[in-house]
């Protein structure tokens, strides 16, 4: 099939195994970040609903809260955790519906929650989620924060800074979108091939950004969670054997393998970040950058080239690179500048500018990156006030650094990037 793997599998999902003795909260708070939004996808193709659903998956992990810290793990946690949340469902439906909905929840007690779905082109809960929720009814921008949500479990206040919102204002659009899929009743499916199209960008961009939270978690004390990065890889393989023929598919699948081909040289033996220019890279997964090089190179052969083909492009010449100093980065910048010409987004604005760095120097890079500050966009982005005191840093305003550093501070809530920064910016002070 198109985009198999010729080699390990691109993530594993770390599991916790069943246990006789005590389960803390910390291995429970795992399992609900590993499997929530599986049991959610799972729910709502038998409720039709989504606020029930997430309400009952909540309710399921409160009792395992209460029961698994002194029975243990059950022998499949994820399954415990669904069939738990379908009985709380009917429950409610029994309490507090009509007759006729009452026979229907009886009936659902005989369904297997786990069984795979017999309608739709492709029997998985996820994907399937994922389609119901980038209907073109809803909003682009609240597409993919709702997909989040519910795929990747992310709680209101981590979408909320994902896309540079107040919290209150990202409830208020995930309340609404939930609305609007229940009132215009939304079909829990994919659609028809013919269909398919209409939604792609909208699917293929939130699998990228569930992959984003897996390569950078937005809070904790780890720098990845595999599990999503491992789900997003999963996902982008299922669309490219659902459209074989769609090159932005194949662009997207090339560019998480090729990014997740890095993991291992990502993080210091105490967990901290290493930028890409300090990590060892022979212990980047040949075995990924040969599968994602090759999905590159069909893609380059097909001649129509969309932002996730350029971004994997650009993730392939670095991959290409034996060290920093031999990367392409002229071929980088004119990668960024035909990627700006399709999606001239801020953070590709501020991508193309740090690799500018690489070839114009850092003064070219800061007036490029100060422009950018002028909108005000990346003002809640820490990643901006990094690359900003990296290039101040640069140029010898090692003062305008530190204050750039504590702002990126203020703003990040990944303990492994935290560390990174502070180093940088105690390094800055200390040389000022």
């Amino acid at each position: 099939m198109p985009g198999a793997c010729r080699g390990p599998p691109a993530a594993g999902r770390r599991r916790l195994t069943p246990a006789a003795g005590a389960v803390d909260g910390d291995a429970i708070a795992q399992i609900f970040r590993e499997e929530s939004g599986r049991a959610i996808a799972s729910l709502v193709r038998f409720l039709g609903d989504i606020d029930l659903a997430e309400e009952a998956v909540q309710e399921a992990f409160v009792e395992a809260v209460r029961r698994w810290p002194d029975r243990g793990l059950p022998p499949s946690p994820a399954g415990w955790i669904i069939t738990t949340a379908k009985h709380r469902a009917i429950d409610r439906i029994r309490r507090e519906s009509s007759r006729e909905r009452r026979h229907h929840a009886a009936a659902m007690m005989h369904d297997d929650p786990t069984a795979p779905p017999d309608t739709g082109t492709v029997a998985d809960d996820q994907l399937r989620l994922i389609f119901t929720c980038c209907h073109p009814a809803l909003a682009p921008e609240v597409r993919m924060a709702l997909t989040l949500r519910l795929i990747a479990g992310l709680q209101t206040t981590e979408v909320a800074r994902a896309f540079l919102v107040s919290e209150s204002t990202m409830a208020q659009r995930l309340v609404r979108a939930k609305h609007k899929i229940r009132v215009a009743k939304i079909p829990y499916r994919v659609p028809d091939r013919d269909a398919l199209p209409a939604r792609l960008a909208s699917v293929l961009t939130v699998v990228y950004l569930i992959f984003n939270e897996g390569h950078v978690a937005t809070t904790g004390d780890e720098l990845v969670r595999a599990e999503l990065c491992a789900e997003a890889i999963r996902l982008a393989r299922l669309l490219d054997e659902l459209m074989p023929d769609e090159p932005e598919v194949m662009g997207l699948l090339a560019l998480l393998l090729l990014t997740d081909s890095r993991r291992a040289a990502r993080t210091s033996a105490d967990g901290s970040l290493v930028r890409l220019a300090d990590q060892d890279r022979r212990r980047w997964d040949r075995w990924l950058i040969d599968e994602g090089q090759a999905l590159v190179r069909r893609c380059l052969a097909r001649d129509e080239p969309g932002p996730f083909q350029i971004q994997a492009a650009i993730a392939a010449v670095h991959s290409d690179a034996p060290s920093a100093e031999d990367t392409d980065w002229r071929q980088i910048v004119l990668l960024y500048d035909q990627l700006l010409a399709r999606a001239p987004t801020p953070v590709v604005r501020l991508n193309r500018a740090i690799a500018l760095a690489e070839v114009d120097g850092p003064d070219v890079a800061l007036a490029e990156i100060e422009r950018l500050g002028e909108h005000g966009q990346l003002a809640r982005y820490h990643l901006f006030h990094t690359a900003r005191g990296d290039m101040l840093e640069r140029v010898g305003r090692r003062a305008d650094a530190v204050t750039c550093y504590d702002l990126a501070l203020s703003l990040v809530d990944n303990d492994s990037e935290r560390r990174v920064i502070e180093a940088r910016r105690t390094a800055a002070a200390d040389s000022v």
